[in-house]
């Protein structure tokens, strides 16, 4: 029995002495160990250095995927350039290019000068404007709610821009563009507010499943709401018909002008949302690790998304697709990156949009498709293709 005992002291003390005597006149850079008071613990092993030909390699694949980043963006932004020059060239009345660059640049009240800069230029510009807006909020919003089916439809932003427009009608009476349009940018920027707060309020805070559920039930409410005054207005069913439609036809210049800070400031706000947007890709917890604010993080995404989508939407009606072909699409140039993610998307979405609008002027001549039924007769192919392609729906 002593000897029992003795054999177990040894094995308690004398072993670990052995041991960190070891460690500090020996020791083993393979396996560092880590001496506490007297007692050896052994480590991680340290991690492997790399070799200076793999760190080339990996810096050659770096290198490889942003020449092919930049490559994409380069040819998409000629896609839109030649997206613009189409349609102001193109509609119900053929133009050549000269007839184009003389309404321009050198108009003198001319037929075709007038049709460039009263009809086919303000167009133009709204189309641009509002594709450039709907598609960076489209990428915002996968990203924020991590659904790859996500739209203006599941914040219920549209329903709320919808419920602007019609308050404005059916309660005080408002019947200019310029009166409505503003209304439905309060109601956007009121869905916004509502739905974040929402989210932010429950126990987990605002988590990708409570924006979404969050979103399904502002939209339910606001568009009950203005099913209800609808009935009781002639003339708001009316306009609100037309406008749920979704045009870009009959947008002054100036409208789009008042317009144009929200959408930068929206643009702004996507731009500083991206980095942590990309942290928040890796799950919260892992974000938080990385030092990103979860809160402000998603309050900077969720103002971006309601002054982008609010804009567009209340100029231009609730058109569909826009944000949600063009995410996919840049996804598969860009990879997970949302750096390029939302830059790739808003010139996706202007091309979509201008293309859309063009193409719907030239099959119903002398008529014309309003945008938003081209996009869904567009956009719903193109969407059921994306989504057959396993990776194209990953977030």
């Amino acid at each position: 029995m002593r000897l029992k005992r003795l054999s177990q002291r040894a094995l308690i003390y004398g072993v670990p002495s052995l041991f960190t005597w070891y460690a500090i006149r020996i020791g083993s850079p393979k396996w560092p160990e880590i001496v506490v008071e007297g007692i050896v613990t052994e480590a991680l092993p340290a991690p492997p250095r790399e070799t200076p030909r793999k760190q080339g390699r990996i810096q050659q694949v770096a290198t490889e995927r942003t020449r092919k980043r930049r490559t994409a963006t380069a040819a998409l932004t000629g896609l839109l350039a030649l997206a613009v020059l189409l349609s102001i060239a193109l509609g119900a009345e053929p133009l050549t290019p000269g007839q184009v660059w003389h309404g321009l640049w050198h108009a003198s009240g001319s037929e075709g000068d007038v049709i460039v800069r009263s009809l086919r230029l303000p167009r133009t510009v709204t189309a641009l404007v509002a594709g450039v807006a709907l598609g960076a909020a489209g990428a915002l919003m996968q990203g924020h709610t991590r659904n790859p089916i996500a739209d203006p439809v599941v914040l219920g932003i549209s329903a709320g821009a919808g419920m602007g427009v019609v308050a404005s009608l059916f309660l005080i009476g408002v019947s200019s563009l310029y009166g409505y349009v503003w209304f439905g940018f309060l109601g956007a920027a009121l869905a916004g507010t509502l739905v974040y707060a929402v989210g932010a309020l429950t126990r987990g805070g605002a988590t990708p499943v409570t924006l979404a559920l969050a979103g399904a039930a502002a939209h339910a409410l606001f568009t009950a709401v203005t099913a209800g005054m609808v009935l009781f207005d002639r003339q708001a069913l009316e306009t609100y018909r037309f406008w749920t439609v979704g045009s870009v036809a009959g947008q002054p210049l100036e409208l789009t002008a008042k317009a144009l800070p929200f959408v930068l400031a929206g643009l702004v706000l996507a731009a500083l949302n991206t980095p942590g947007l990309n942290a928040l890709s890796l799950g919260e917890d892992v974000a938080r690790m990385l030092g990103v604010r979860i809160g402000p993080t998603r309050a900077v995404g969720m103002a971006a998304v309601t002054l982008l989508t609010g804009t567009a939407v209340a100029m231009c009606g609730p058109i569909g697709f826009v944000g949600l072909v063009g995410t996919h699409v840049a996804r598969y140039f860009s990879g997970p990156d949302y750096r390029w993610i939302v830059a790739q998307a808003a010139l996706i979405g202007a091309a979509l949009m201008l293309l859309a609008d063009t193409l719907g002027r030239l099959v119903a001549r002398p008529g014309e498709l309003q945008v938003g039924i081209m996009l869904a007769l567009i956009g719903a192919p193109v969407f059921i293709q994306l989504v057959r392609r396993r990776e194209a729906v990953r977030i």
